[in-house]
């Protein structure tokens, strides 16, 4: 990841009043900043970004190295208030090239952008000056890149080059340097940087590769394609949160269909597994297995009781005969003996006479 110290130089000359970037070339140029502070800080824990002016009455170092976005918007705000008199590019060069030779951790690299929205004037305008001072820059391994937006800030020459092409070329050092110019229209200056080389290697450093960064340095060619390239259509750079936002919905709305599709597999499996089941298990141990209906029990008990009674009566049935039997045979044998006996006595009255 890119370990950077930043001093940000902004435009702050009379001319930034102009309306072709809406509202104002210098609100245009705040949003910018901000941008470009947030890219920084969020692509490595310890880079630090400054920011100073150089129009008015000579540059001023607003802050010198921070991580607060709202110091950063405070000395817009302050350079907001100022803003009036011409730039001098060179002299503010030389100020930030000094504050990061004073910065706390010696193992940041050095970098320098310069937002110019002015026509060139002065030494500014004088490429063999300038020159001069882009070696310096490269000697002491301080990276520079200007971003030059608005009309009329500098004409090419003969060769089609500008004093500002022409400055980072000298300057560059590995192709650590750049130069964006951006001409008015219905974009925004942020999305321009956005989608140059100036940002691409912090934005794709400071995004995880699960949420859709990268994670290696993208070139002009990946530039080229925009801000239209983003995962989602959103830049995690303006709105980190969103971007993670939206992916984790993704990923939520994939797993939910994952567990939908295991729930229908699922509830599909049941009825193959009873019929297996069913055809398995022997017909002896149904029975067993599956409890008795109380209807059942009721009407079992009540046959029970019915067939019992039923014997009952047989049986009274049968001694009742049977007692009538022996009553029968009891009367015909007294009967016959008193029959018997009559006879005998007859006999006996018979022979008395």
């Amino acid at each position: 990841m890119p370990l950077e110290a930043t001093m940000m130089i902004i435009d702050d000359s009379e001319y930034m009043r102009n309306g072709d970037y809406l509202p104002t070339r210098f609100d245009a140029q705040s949003d910018a900043v901000n941008i470009v502070f947030q890219t920084k800080v969020d692509s490595n824990p310890e880079n630090t970004v400054g920011i100073m002016t150089m129009a008015g009455k000579g540059p001023e170092v607003l802050v010198t190295h921070t991580k607060e976005v709202g110091q950063i918007i405070g000395a817009i705000h302050k350079a907001s208030n100022k803003i009036g008199g011409a730039i001098d590019i060179p002299t503010a060069i030389a100020v930030a090239q000094l504050a990061l030779k004073h910065r706390e951790n010696k193992n940041l690299r050095q970098r320098i952008i310069v937002f110019v929205a002015s026509p060139l004037e002065g030494q500014a305008a004088d490429e063999k000056a300038m020159v001069k001072l882009a070696k310096k820059l490269k000697k002491n391994n301080v990276a520079i890149d200007i971003i030059s937006f608005g009309d009329g800030i500098e004409e090419p020459g003969e060769d089609g080059k500008t004093v500002l092409k022409t400055f980072v070329e000298a300057a560059t050092s590995g192709d650590n340097s750049h130069w964006l110019t951006v001409q008015p229209g219905a974009h925004l200056l942020s999305d321009a940087i956005i989608s140059s080389p100036i940002l691409s290697g912090d934005r794709s450093a400071s995004i995880p590769e699960e949420f859709g960064g990268t994670g290696e340095g993208a070139g002009p060619s990946a530039a080229a394609g925009g801000a239209s390239n983003f995962e989602f259509g959103v830049d995690p750079t303006l709105d980190p949160e969103l971007a993670m936002a939206l992916r984790m919905s993704m990923q939520e709305a994939q797993a939910r269909e994952a567990a939908e599709t295991a729930a229908a597999a699922v509830a599909q499996a049941p009825p193959a597994e009873s019929s297996t089941t069913s055809t398995t298990v022997p017909p002896t141990a149904a029975p067993t297995t599956v409890p008795a209906d109380p209807t059942d029990e009721e009407e079992e008990r009540l046959l029970q009781e019915a067939l019992a009674m039923s014997e009952e009566k047989d049986v009274d049935m049968e001694s009742e005969e049977m007692d009538e039997d022996e009553e029968d045979e009891d009367a015909a044998i007294a009967r016959a003996i008193e029959m018997s006996m009559k006879g005998q006595e007859d006999d006996e009255a018979e022979k008395r006479k």
